[in-house]
Parts: structure tokens; C-alpha cells; sequence
């Protein structure tokens, strides 16, 4: 059986029983964390909370040639990862080719950023259109590339009257670095500058830092203003909200400290 395994936000104590029990029972733990990470914790106070060898995969093992599968034929394999186990669309592929080989799986889900900036901002979940990610520009033939994608998913959430929750760009390979809130929001402004279609003036900003630490930071500003401030260390996360209700713009000033000049034609 292969089973994933969901760590939740921010540390090894976020797993939750049953999926500490899954751990403890697997003859064999596999874990990645190029799709997210927990930035509370390392591989070694992993290893040494669940008292496992954790082998970690990189991209190629999970989503190019996952030998390792044929082993949950026959035994008990886990398979780790940071936040839900589902969210990843990464993850279902992986599912997907495991139940083709005839391995039996099952899920056991933890918290996730998804659901999590809801509570952290405010911002009703049920107001949330299609998710993107914002990738970092890359250099093709000495052309720097920035990704239109993200902005026209914002285009379309907000002419929708919803919110858009963006996913920052990690990057382990040639050097490790992870997108801040900030950078993803001076992206946005850049992708605008080369768009047909402009953002809605006085449109916000909302970046969360660290979701489920002690020192997890939620800002909500105008997103010319929230690209110049500074949240901290990873990971972030950038909303761009629609138009507010009332209860989530007096969510935002008390939790987010949004100037009022920002929330200003917001609702």
C-alpha cells in the first residue's frame, strides 16, 4: 500500500495522530519538498521525531521515473509532503500511476495553505477563484521571461468578483531561493505594465509569512506598496482580493493592518 501523508504548515509536530501511526507502520518512508516545505524543520529532526529513515526524492524520482513505487506493491510505503496531501496536482499523477500498477493507496490529510490564509486573513473561503502560481523569470536566448499566466488567471478571477490566491515560485536547483510576497507582487505590476488590460485601480495586496509558526505575518496593502515590504523569511503566500465584504475588510484592518486609504473603494 502507498499512502500519502500530508505534514501540515510548519514543523514535524503538525502531522496529525493517525498520520504519525502511518508513519511508524510503514516498512519504508519517502518524502519531497520541492513542491513545498516545511520551513520549522529539517530531514534530520524529521528522521528523529518519527525515529524513520525518510528517503527524499527529487522532481525526476517522483514525477519522471518513480521506481520506488513497485515497492508499495508489497509493503507498506509512506510518502511525505509539506501541507495536504492532495493539493499538488503533482500528487494525484503520483496516485494515479500507483493505482494503474494495481497498488492500493490511501490519503491522510493535514492542514493546508489553502484553508489556512482564510482564518490568517479574513478573507471567506468560499469567495476564492482558480489558484496560480507565480514563477521566477527565467532567460531564454538572453531574453529575460516573466510568465503572463498568473496575471490573466487574476484578470479572469477578479472580473468574476473573486479572489486569487498566488502561489510563489521555490527554487531548489542551481542555488536554493524562495519567492517573497513582495517580489511576486512587483511581478504582478510588471506583468501589467506589458498587458492590454490594467488592474483595477487601488487594487490590494495581501501577503502571508510562515503560516502555522508563532511568528506567522499576514499585510494587507495596496500592491504598489506591499512589493517595497519586507515579511520575513519563507514561505509566502500573495492574495489579490475581489471587492470586500464588510466583514472582510474589518477582518483585514484588525488582522492584516490594512491602512484605511488602501481599503478605500475595496468594498
Amino acid at each position: 500500500m502507498l499512502t500519502f501523508i500530508g505534514l501540515g504548515l510548519y514543523d514535524e509536530k503538525d502531522i496529525s495522530v493517525k498520520g504519525s501511526e502511518a508513519v511508524a507502520a510503514a516498512d519504508r518512508v519517502y518524502a519531497e519538498f520541492y513542491t513545498s516545505r516545511l520551513m520549522g524543520t529539517t530531514l534530520c529532526r524529521l528522521e528523529a521525531f518519527h525515529g524513520k529513515k525518510i528517503h527524499l526524492l527529487n522532481r525526476s524520482q517522483v514525477e519522471v521515473d518513480p521506481t520506488w513505487l513497485g515497492q508499495a506493491k508489497d509493503e507498506d510505503v509512506a510518502f511525505l509532503v509539506g501541507g495536504d496531501a492532495m493539493v499538488s496536482t503533482t500528487h494525484l499523477d503520483l496516485r494515479l500511476r500507483a493505482m494503474r500498477l494495481g497498488i492500493r493507496t490511501r490519503l491522510i490529510h493535514s492542514a493546508s495553505i489553502v484553508t489556512a490564509v482564510s482564518g490568517l486573513s479574513g478573507l471567506q473561503n468560499y469567495r476564492f477563484g482558480r489558484s496560480t502560481t507565480i514563477p521566477f523569470p527565467y532567460l531564454a536566448r538572453g531574453k529575460r521571461i516573466v510568465s503572463e499566466t498568473p496575471y490573466r488567471v487574476l484578470q479572469e478571477n477578479l472580473a468574476r468578483n473573486l479572489h486569487t490566491m498566488l502561489f510563489l515560485d521555490i527554487q531548489m536547483e542551481p542555488e536554493e531561493r524562495y519567492m517573497t510576497a513582495g517580489q511576486g507582487a512587483a511581478l504582478l505590476l510588471e506583468m501589467e505594465e506589458a498587458a492590454e488590460e490594467m488592474l483595477p485601480p487601488g487594487v490590494l495586496g495581501i501577503g502571508v509569512a510562515r503560516a502555522g509558526s508563532d511568528d506567522a505575518v499576514i499585510k494587507a496593502d495596496l500592491l504598489s506598496r506591499l512589493r517595497d515590504i519586507d515579511l520575513g523569511g519563507p514561505l509566502h503566500i500573495l492574495i489579490v482580493p475581489a471587492r470586500l465584504h464588510f466583514m472582510e475588510a474589518e477582518a483585514l484592518r484588525f488582522l492584516a493592518g490594512a491602512p484605511e486609504d488602501a481599503l478605500i473603494g475595496a468594498d
